[in-house]
């Protein structure tokens, strides 16, 4: 099949979540199945810099008038073949520094509805043949982002177009693209598109909701997120058409590249490390030595360290962490933190780093090289989430054989099994689970931590589980290739 993935950013190009690393390695992993895929792309200035061979496909007019051109290369990523990506040639609303999405003081950008509404209708208009070498026959949405290509298409099917699949996949709910209702008319959708079935949503404009509504298939990044995103919990006001809709959604697991995510061969350990049940394993006790030296800590091998790579926000369940702070250190552990986010949470952990610098590292900002090195030090991996779609935290800690402490929810609940006496006596364990958004439970799984770090063996066979968890691209590439046939088989009504 020749299927077109939608993003507003990809890994190695240009990240801000695991959106990006997502975006990057699907693509590569349909190409080793054997399908015909390609990427779309905004040109925001580092994704430009990063294709390469860029040559013009054709202009096409957006919907409020002006005209864009589209160029088509190629992303090289080492040791995989080159991703053919097309790339938006609009640099008033893509050629700015910084963050992609928000202005330096931390706004969302007030024309983003045409920034992003632009990438679905470039969606649409190759799905119609504006390139004619390549024309997809299933379009993949990702977040709220792309979400406008489903509806463009399915009206523009309506019309006499021709059928062309869409996929619309959520990778977090809680970000939904909500816009001013007088922004709709530059959209380019037919009036019928504002309405309870469509992108309205109390009296706004919803993209998220348009690529719910209109997409042929929809997928969420795991299994139990799939399911808690029809509850009126976590479903942000949107669950009631996700439950409308719950017959053609599914849950598909992320995984992880193992090209970018490999403690044998990543280039930014001091030292690599393999063969999970000890053996070869020194790697791991010299990668921790180095970045306590880096960060100030105090080089203490008996030292538990606990590690944090995460957005800095309240659904990260980081509140716990700072509730928790002084029992982990009382414990004799250390903490290091490699994040950006709400202010009064940097803040907070910077006050915590200066009052004991030999225990506790902060790192404000993402550092890609860095959090590499964090995985590659640290014995516990911290995803204390609100909530969690899937979540890739928790993955390249097991890779990396720092044992994921996290939340029974979304894609840490299937992907983490609790260290409990019956599923160590079973050998699956891999982690430490726990279920109440509350300091007093996350207190808990951080003692049975220490508890397990102080049984040396049993850690070692824990740790062992964690590193042969497979999480590979193949078994991921399969089941949406699944979903695409449904799409092209049974479009949406």
């Amino acid at each position: 099949m020749r299927i077109l993935q939608v993003s507003a950013e990809l890994f190695p190009l240009l990240k801000t979540g695991g959106l990006a690393d997502i975006a990057g390695a699907l693509p590569l992993a349909l190409m080793a199945e054997g399908e015909d895929a390609r990427v779309l792309l905004p040109g925001f200035p580092a994704i430009v810099a990063g294709v390469r061979d860029l040559a013009p496909v054709d202009g096409f007019n957006a919907p409020w008038g002006e005209r864009f051109g589209l160029r088509l290369g190629h992303i090289d990523i080492d040791g995989a073949p080159g991703i053919p990506a097309y790339v938006i040639d609009a640099p008033a609303l893509y050629g700015r520094p910084g963050n992609p999405y928000e202005d330096t003081s931390r706004q969302p950008y007030g024309d983003n509805h045409r920034r992003f509404a632009l990438l679905g209708w470039a969606a649409a208009q190759l799905a119609q043949g504006l390139d004619p070498q390549w024309r997809p026959e299933v379009v993949h949405a990702h977040d709220w982002h792309a979400a406008l290509a489903p509806a463009y298409l399915h009206f523009a099917r309506q019309a006499g177009g021709p059928h062309v699949g869409s996929v619309f996949t959520v990778h977090n709910l809680a970000y939904q693209g909500i816009f001013a209702p007088w922004n709709f008319t530059e959209l380019g959708l037919p009036g019928a598109a504002f309405q309870m079935n469509g992108l309205e949503y109390h009296d706004q404009v919803s993209f998220m909701k348009g690529g719910l509504y209109f997409a042929d298939r929809l997928t969420t990044v795991s299994p139990t997120y799939a399911l808690e995103i029809q509850t009126p919990e976590q479903g942000c006001g949107l669950d009631g058409l996700l439950r409308q809709r719950s017959g053609v959604l599914s849950g598909i697991l992320n995984a992880v590249d193992d090209k970018v995510w490999n403690p044998a061969t990543d280039a930014a350990l001091v030292q690599g490390y393999h063969t999970p049940e000890g053996r070869h394993m020194a790697g791991k006790a010299r990668c921790k030595s180095v970045l306590q030296h880096q960060l100030g800590l105090a080089e203490r091998p008996d030292a538990p360290l606990f590690i944090l790579v995460s957005r800095l926000t309240e659904q990260k369940g980081l509140h716990l962490v700072l509730g928790g702070l002084d029992a982990l250190l009382a414990q004799g552990g250390q903490l290091a933190l490699l994040g950006s986010g709400e202010t009064w949470l940097e803040e907070a952990f910077r006050q915590r780093a200066a009052a004991t610098p030999q225990s506790v590292g902060v790192t404000i900002g993402y550092n890609e090289t860095l959090a590499h090195q964090m995985f590659g030090a640290g014995d516990v991996t911290l995803v204390p989430s609100l909530f969690e779609p899937c979540g890739l935290t928790q993955m390249y800690g097991l890779k990396y054989g720092s044992l994921p402490l996290v939340r029974r929810v979304g894609g840490l609940a299937d992907t983490v099994v609790d260290s409990s006496l019956e599923d160590m006596a079973s050998g699956e364990a891999t982690g430490f689970v726990f279920d109440s958004f509350e300091v007093a439970d996350y207190e808990r799984a951080v003692r049975r931590a220490f508890a397990l770090y102080e049984r040396a063996p049993d850690w070692r066979r824990v740790r062992g589980n964690a590193m042969r968890r497979p999480a590979d691209w193949a078994t991921a590439a399969a089941q949406y290739i699944d979903v695409y046939r449904q799409a092209l088989e049974q479009p949406r009504a």
